[in-house]
């Protein structure tokens, strides 16, 4: 949904807020964008034409979530901005003549309160089921505790030894049971995570991880195994 502003007889701006939903879909549009995960990167256009001699444009981000409160402003007539912390971001563009704002337009920028949980077994057999150990939603991206608003992550996988066996920072992937391009065994394995959502939470998770090739989704239909993500 777009809105037009009119300035004297024919100056007009059409502004639009440009971005990748979770779905991975390119959205242009000057509407409100409800509870997202951070990070979330966005392009801002004006679209001015025809403005009236002396205007200029001014973009306002107010901030509101659990950190506090804060305010950013541009002056450029195309901006963007990445959205990182918790709670609604009101953005506004401004026209302003003789430095008093003669019009404006704004959308609410919502941005959800983080969530992360590692799951404790996986199962990297080519089944395209639970082939992946990463956090909850890696392997789904419709499970129930799939991470949200993760703005730092870090994970670490070792053996029972100690020995480091693989590492990562992409949240959205994570380790399919090799090392140094072998298959490990099956067996119990020690992943540590460091993180931090968009809301301020620091995440410090460490936990076995069971590596089960041979797991059977039928004969375990029914025991409530711990290698569903």
């Amino acid at each position: 949904m777009a809105f037009f502003l009119t300035f004297g007889a024919q100056a007009t701006i059409n502004p639009t807020a440009i971005y990748t939903d979770k779905d991975g879909n390119t959205v242009n549009e000057w509407k409100d964008i409800p509870a997202t995960d951070a990070p979330l990167h966005v392009d801002f256009e004006a679209n001015a034409t025809n403005l009236e001699p002396g205007a200029s444009l001014v973009w306002h981000f107010r901030h509101v979530g659990a950190e506090g409160n804060s305010t950013v402003t541009r002056y450029e007539e195309n901006t963007s901005y990445d959205f990182t912390e918790s709670g609604d971001t009101e953005v506004a563009l401004l026209v302003m003549l003789n430095d008093e704002p003669i019009d404006s337009t704004s959308i609410k920028v919502t941005i959800a309160e983080s969530h992360l949980e590692m799951p404790n077994a996986f199962s990297p057999n080519d089944d395209k089921i639970n082939d992946i150990y990463g956090a909850k939603g890696v392997n789904d991206s419709n499970a129930d505790g799939h991470y949200k608003s993760i703005v730092d992550f870090h994970g670490y996988i070792f053996n029972r030894w100690g020995q480091k066996l693989f590492e990562w920072t992409d949240i959205s992937t994570g380790w399919d049971g090799t090392y140094n391009g072998r298959p490990c065994k099956d067996g119990v394995y020690f992943v540590v995570v460091k993180a931090r959502g968009a809301d301020g939470i620091e995440y410090n998770i460490r936990k076995d991880v069971n590596l089960i090739r041979k797991y059977n989704t039928t004969e375990n239909s029914g025991t409530g195994g711990g290698d569903e993500n």
